[in-house]
């Protein structure tokens, strides 16, 4: 079994080579552009059959350059969502991808991508349909265009596609693997190295009617959004567009009471209530950048009704209970390297 997967050297895409290697499946040609090269350890500690560059991967898999490929993991894009270049964003994330689309229906190959909830940006509706789809910035219009690209050719429910075809809309991931995405990193990993740095964290103050750090995202741990992906690579007649989050709206709060309470019990603390923490300066309140004003969602919540529908009844961790597991691995990567 072939398998490819774009993105490889990312945060979601190494993830995925990771959870494949669980399964004893190392036949994997990881796709990426390594010109950041620190990314090559998001790699190292993985099972890959072949490394190919971004530039030539596209083409070559047009022409059948691989032979039987089982199934393509698209995970590969340009995800900074201040990215203001619209030509750049829309060859990335939509041309590409077009193009690997239609390759992959060619040569009967399964397409598990990655589409985005930036694609709903304004709206307070989060549900996989047209008129909850508004988005604030480029890279959501890219994703959504992809989207809506395979809307028209395959049909609304997907069901005119060769094989497989399954979207997912990313929501609020954190977990390892994202420390070279600098500021499109998740709250979490800037928070704890905040933490680390200056024994205390920083969160958005009052915005869009919300109050301090009271934002609410839907905030999905990396492990289970590797759990849909391969439980949708497990059930290859299940194609569509599905939400990828909780399904649980939480506050920005609940992120950073997290971060601090798991690395103040590291160094044997006792955890504190939000007031405590906020009272202590442990959270400092700072204002939106100009730059996101009226660009930012100030609550997302991913409305699980087509994935449950689809037969995926995954348990996804709460933030408390993700956040606390993805600080310990932050401090056992710190010990390691010491």
């Amino acid at each position: 079994m072939k398998i490819v997967v774009t993105g490889a050297a990312g945060f979601i895409g190494s993830n995925i080579i990771k959870g494949l290697n669980a399964r004893g499946i190392d036949n994997i040609i990881a796709v990426d552009d390594l010109t950041d090269g620190d990314k090559f350890r998001n790699l190292a500690d993985l099972q890959i059959a072949d490394y190919i560059d971004a530039d030539d991967f596209y083409e070559l898999f047009a022409d059948s350059a691989f032979g039987n490929v089982e199934a393509v993991f698209h995970e590969g894009a340009c995800s900074d969502t201040m990215e203001s270049d619209g030509k750049y964003m829309m060859d990335n994330n939509y041309a590409l991808s077009c193009d690997l689309f239609a390759a992959c229906q060619e040569q009967r190959t399964r397409l598990l991508y990655a589409s985005s909830a930036a694609t709903y940006g304004g709206s307070d509706t989060f549900r996989e349909s047209p008129e909850f789809e508004k988005p604030l910035n480029v890279y959501g219009y890219s994703k959504l265009l992809f989207d809506q690209r395979l809307r028209r050719e395959l049909g609304a429910d997907f069901s005119g596609t060769a094989t497989q075809v399954a979207g997912f809309r990313y929501f609020n991931v954190y977990g390892p693997r994202e420390q070279h995405k600098g500021r499109m990193a998740s709250v979490a990993f800037h928070q704890f190295n905040q933490f680390r740095a200056e024994g205390k964290v920083k969160l958005f103050g009052e915005y869009g009617g919300y109050g301090r750090g009271g934002q609410m995202r839907d905030f999905v741990f990396i492990d289970d959004v590797v759990a849909v992906n391969l439980w949708f690579f497990d059930n290859p007649g299940k194609s569509g567009i599905f939400n990828l989050g909780t399904g649980r709206a939480q506050p920005f709060n609940d992120v950073a009471l997290a971060v601090v309470n798991t690395l103040r019990q590291q160094q044997g603390d006792a955890p504190l209530t939000l007031e405590e923490a906020a009272h202590g300066s442990l959270i400092d309140y700072i204002d939106i950048p100009p730059a996101l004003v009226g660009k930012y969602q100030s609550y997302t919540q991913a409305d699980l009704t087509a994935l449950r529908a689809a037969g995926c009844q995954h348990v996804f961790a709460d933030v408390q209970t993700g956040v606390a597991a993805y600080m310990c691995a932050l401090t056992q990567g710190e010990a390691a390297k010491a």
